[in-house]
């Protein structure tokens, strides 16, 4: 890519990422009261896009040999375990990956 190329990449990215930030403060302004379906996707949303990102993570798992399926299955146990207890999204999900990592490259 040339400089005037990247430039104008880079603009597209900036402008892309200002009007995904901005949008929603000018389609729905401060007096008004927030539509029921916009609650009703800030309420469904997130669980659903965790849903998509098991489903997208254990795609590949191969079910055939202890160790294809092993590791998976005792990171989402601690994600599970994680998630009861501490009821925190970002610590379950790191804290599985982590585990997972290490049962990976250490252990299977």
């Amino acid at each position: 890519m040339s400089i005037t190329q990247q430039i104008i990449m880079i603009a597209c990215v900036v402008a892309g990422t200002l009007l995904t930030r901005f949008l929603p403060f000018m389609i729905f302004k401060a007096d008004k009261p927030t539509p029921k379906y916009i609650k009703y996707l800030g309420y469904v949303l997130p669980p659903a896009v965790f849903g998509l990102l098991v489903v997208y993570s254990l795609k590949d798992v191969q079910v055939t040999s202890l160790e294809g399926f092993l590791p998976e299955l005792l990171a989402i146990g601690l994600i599970i375990d994680l998630h009861y207890w501490k009821r925190s999204m970002l610590l379950s999900i790191a804290g599985g990956t982590i585990f997972y990592m290490v049962l990976v490259q250490v252990v299977f």
